[in-house]
Parts: C-alpha cells; sequence; structure tokens
C-alpha cells in the first residue's frame, strides 16, 4: 500500500463521476482541493460524512475549496446516493481501485474478528498546487467539515 504523506505532490488521476464523465485532478488547477475516500454510500458513518460536507458546502464554497467523494461504488449507485441526500458535489466510482491503490486508502482492515480488503476513510487536503497539506485519517463523520477548515486555517 502506497503511503503519502504531508508534503507531496498529489498524483494526477481520471476516474468517471456519477454520471460517468471523466474527472481529473488536473481539471482543477489553482484551486484547493479536497479528496475523501469513504467506504460506501448509503452506510450510516458515509452518510454522516457526506451530509456533514453538504450541511456545510456554502462554507466550504466560499474557501475556493473543491470537494471530490471517492468509493469504489458505481455510477449509478452514487447517482442514487446524491440525489438521496441532496449532495451538491461530485462522487468519483472507483471500480477498479485506481484511485485507490493511487492514494494508498485500499488495504487489509479488521472489524469483529474478520480480516478484509476495504477502503480506510481517508481525507487528503491539498493547497492549489495541489502539495498534500494534511491528511485526515479516520475522520470524524459527523464533524468532517470543520477538520478539513482547520487544516486550510493553519490550526
Amino acid at each position: 500500500m502506497k503511503h503519502l504523506k504531508v508534503g507531496d505532490k498529489a498524483p494526477d488521476f481520471t476516474i468517471n463521476d456519477e454520471n460517468g464523465k471523466p474527472v481529473s485532478l488536473k481539471n482543477f488547477e489553482g484551486k484547493r482541493v479536497v479528496i475523501y475516500f469513504y467506504p460506501k454510500d448509503n452506510t450510516p458513518g458515509c452518510t454522516a460524512q457526506a451530509c456533514n460536507i453538504r450541511d456545510n458546502y456554502g462554507e466550504i464554497q466560499d474557501k475556493g475549496i473543491v470537494i471530490l467523494g471517492v468509493s469504489a461504488d458505481s455510477e449509478k449507485k452514487h447517482q442514487n446516493f446524491i440525489n438521496k441526500f441532496e449532495l451538491p458535489f461530485p462522487l468519483l466510482a472507483d471500480v477498479d481501485h485506481v484511485l485507490l491503490n493511487l492514494y494508498g486508502v485500499w488495504g487489509e482492515k479488521k472489524f469483529m474478528g474478520k480480516v478484509y480488503d476495504g477502503i480506510h476513510r481517508t481525507t487528503f487536503v491539498m493547497d492549489e498546487s495541489h502539495t498534500i497539506i494534511g491528511i485526515i485519517e479516520k475522520p470524524k463523520t459527523k464533524d468532517h467539515t470543520r477538520e478539513i477548515l482547520e487544516i486550510y486555517e493553519g490550526k
């Protein structure tokens, strides 16, 4: 599993969003970008995280921040998740785990005595040149926006 760290240049990628439209990091040159990786649409923690970002989206936009959510769910599942919870930001469908592996968030997990491969909930916070300025491992799903904004505010 690759391990990115603060100070690294974020790897570029091209992955389809919920509408099948290719999205690349280079599309957001000169903009602050947050990529948050989450395990699965329509699960309690992932829903809380997405809705926290949705509820604070105006403040995020005011600070010039682009939000991209990523999981291994299909475009169709992402469309349903976005529609159900009125999410105002794109979700990238990494069904082949290209981006998950590139950012080092796919790997062994343990839950209730079982060991399996899955997505480690992780958020990468980037500046305008797409240098990683913060990595949030195990974000607080109900307070994630505050965690993101504090990195930009230098707290």
